[in-house]
């Protein structure tokens, strides 16, 4: 009796591509992009508005931009995508049939993470970084709000495809992070700061625009490593997660 043959695992370059393809269709809708665009478009609006005011200078500029566009919409947005990539694979199934595939559980949670970071990044970037332009206030201002939303968005959908992994009502628990933790226990000082991705994007826009931003304090490299070995440990988590989920 000749023994069975090996099970070929798929690659994982072609794993990341399958699931990016596949969670890429699944969060796409009109009503969730227009929901989300809308939202976004508040800080271009609020841009516009603080370029026409008088009085406005650079400092309102960059408390604008970091507590409404990259303390609000940013991690919004993220959310939603990301809280979606696996759940809603889940919820409808479908990740049943992406099991049905030998393939490690890492390259799922990097091609969802993809995925939602592909949609959330012209979603946030180019409204807020338009209104960044509004504000009448340079060129660098606007490249200080898409390199920190660039880095933002790179640790938040990963926290949040983590988030979408571990728990059921991720929105809940994204929102209360945002809100709660980011928005409130943050402001306790510069040690529980450090464990929020808020302070690094605002300690980007704050070294490269020299204005003066409440919790910021870390270096630009710092500013930009930390959230992107977060970002990996993230994945690293929601891939170990994954493989001990009974999927059904």
């Amino acid at each position: 009796m000749s023994a069975s043959a090996p099970v070929r695992v798929v690659p994982a370059a072609q794993a990341i591509s399958l699931v990016y393809g596949v969670v890429l269709r699944q969060l796409v809708s009109r009503g969730r992009l227009i929901a989300l665009t809308l939202l976004a478009l508040i800080s271009t609006v609020a841009g516009a508005a603080l370029g026409s005011a008088e009085e406005a200078g650079l400092g309102d500029a960059v408390d604008l931009i970091a507590g409404l566009g990259l303390g609000v919409v940013l991690p919004v947005v993220a959310l939603v995508f990301g809280g979606a990539a696996i759940g809603d694979l889940r919820e409808d199934k479908t990740l049943v049939f992406l099991w049905l595939r030998p393939m490690d559980r890492w390259p799922v949670v990097v091609g969802a993470a993809a995925a939602a970071f592909t949609l959330s990044a012209p979603v946030t970037l180019l409204p807020v970084g338009l209104g960044a332009a509004l504000t009448g206030f340079g060129g660098d201002l606007v490249v200080a709000t898409v390199l920190a939303g660039l880095v933002g968005l790179v640790g938040y959908t990963a926290l949040f495809t983590l988030f979408g992994i571990w728990l059921r009502r991720f929105i809940v628990w994204g929102l209360a992070y945002i809100l709660i933790w980011e928005g409130f226990v943050s402001s306790a000082g510069a040690g529980v700061a450090r464990f929020t991705i808020l302070r690094y994007t605002r300690s980007i826009l704050s070294e490269r625009t020299g204005a003066d931003v409440d919790l910021a304090g870390a270096t630009q490299l710092t500013a930009i490593v930390v959230p992107l070995l977060a970002a990996a440990a993230f994945v690293a988590i929601g891939a170990w997660r994954l493989g001990r989920q009974d999927i059904d």
